[in-house]
């Protein structure tokens, strides 16, 4: 089961403003190690998942894990070959919006070369630019 939010207000949102940085969630604050974001965009449900089950299976489940970032907007599509007009597509994905300093991950209870090692692989399931980022 993806990630998505339990109940929301609007079934259908608008794309938003993806200008500016994150003006919070941009420390490491719940681990030692964390994966920040560089770039803008969007991450979907199904990255995230991706993510968080490359970082536990290189972990072998030692440690803990933070997921910092939550898909609460739906995107919406139209069918393939479908004509202009008719309306707005049904929601098909949930994103999670994240703009450049964005803590995306954490991890506690493991060495920094084990983490370092297991965030590279979760940088590599994600379309923006990252880096690893140790807890003053």
């Amino acid at each position: 089961m993806p990630l998505m939010p339990k109940k929301v207000k609007f079934r259908k949102s608008q794309r938003g403003n993806r200008g500016g940085n994150a003006q919070r969630g941009t420390d490491v604050s719940f681990g030692d190690f964390g994966l920040q974001c560089l770039g803008r965009g969007w991450i979907n449900s199904q990255q995230i998942e991706a993510c968080r089950v490359a970082i536990n299976r290189d972990l072998k489940r030692k440690g803990k894990v933070w997921i910092r970032i939550f898909p609460h907007k739906p995107t919406t599509s139209r069918p393939p070959e479908t004509r202009m007009g008719k309306g707005k597509g049904a929601p098909e994905k949930w994103v999670a919006v994240v703009r450049p300093g964005t803590m995306l991950f954490e991890v506690a209870g493991v060495s920094e070369t084990a983490a370092k090692a297991s965030m590279r692989l979760a940088a590599n399931k994600l379309g923006i630019r990252t880096r690893f980022v140790v807890r003053d």
